[in-house]
């Protein structure tokens, strides 16, 4: 048996009527009858006397509305207060993230996040491996640069990464500021393995470009941060992620034609029907803060 006839015909009983059920379903008035139609022969009895001025019940239609009533509306109001249909997020929201976003940028959108809305609370992962979402029951990740070709997810690209050249004043004062590609050339750098390797000029010109060479190399963004911050030398950093550094002056943007495109920073989330308000309001603030955040560095 079809369960949505049920419905219908608990709406007409409740109201006696085919016209006010019909708007009330938003059906025509004519599927509401042919429904009750079909409910009665499915059971094999009458259920509904109809009159050009009433509609009424038999007793086996008495007897089921009866019965039913209360069990539709208990579905309905199970229904209603599910997590995922709430207008306030609720629940515990399980995300993954790198350990440099979950230290420069997480820490923030996670505080904001729980302040913002007391029914969630959050599980946060960091880590550098490339974490299985589905299978190991997350709700959101933030990847960078990782391959998302996975047809069980879903990608949305949240920020360009853009690297741009920063040093500590304490550096600048003792080797001066650099001004031009030959100034850049002959500066001790901090070199991040993994990031960007050529510096290119904005707007892009032919011909232009610096690769960043320097005795300090390593693989950790955090570290090349701190290595920069501290006097070692110029640093390709995201822009987004020293935000905090540059309104301190700690380290200051240097040479600003130049910069470099390194990737996308990626909101990760398992593909769903119905995505949970939690998982679209904290993806939401994610977005929010980003747009704070790289405004404030394109100024800096």
């Amino acid at each position: 048996m079809d369960l949505n006839l049920l419905t219908t015909f608990e709406a007409v009983a409740r109201t006696a009527s085919f016209s006010a059920a019909a708007k009330e379903l938003r059906l025509p008035k004519s599927s509401v009858s042919r429904g009750i139609a079909r409910l009665e022969a499915d059971l094999g009895v009458q259920l509904v006397f109809r009159t050009t001025r009433q509609v009424s019940l038999s007793a086996a239609g008495t007897a089921l509305y009866d019965r039913i009533s209360p069990l539709l509306r208990s579905v309905k109001a199970a229904l209603g207060e599910m997590p995922e249909r709430e207008e306030l997020p609720s629940g515990e929201l399980r995300v993954t993230a790198p350990v440099d976003l979950g230290v420069l940028f997480l820490a923030e959108v996670v505080t904001r996040y729980t302040a913002r809305y007391p029914s969630v609370s959050v599980d946060l992962h960091l880590t550098g491996r490339v974490v299985d979402l589905v299978g190991e029951g997350f709700d959101v990740a933030l990847r960078v640069g990782a391959k998302l070709e996975d047809s069980s997810l879903v990608v949305r690209r949240a920020a360009s990464i853009v690297s741009q050249v920063y040093a500590s004043p304490l550096y600048l004062a003792r080797r001066g500021t650099p001004r031009t590609e030959a100034d850049l050339a002959g500066h001790e750098w901090v070199v991040f393995r993994p990031g960007p390797q050529r510096l290119r000029v904005t707007p892009p010109a032919p011909a232009t470009g610096v690769v960043p060479r320097g005795r300090i190399v390593c693989d950790d963004i955090l570290f090349a941060r701190d290595a920069v911050r501290a006097g070692a030398g110029l640093g390709l950093l995201p822009g987004f992620m020293v935000e905090a550094d540059v309104v301190a002056g700690r380290l200051v943007r240097v040479v600003p034609r130049y910069e470099s495109r390194s990737g996308w920073l990626h909101i990760v989330t398992p593909a769903a029907r119905h995505v949970p308000r939690k998982v679209t309001a904290f993806r939401d603030l994610v977005l929010e803060l980003l747009r704070t955040r790289l405004a404030v560095s394109a100024t800096g």
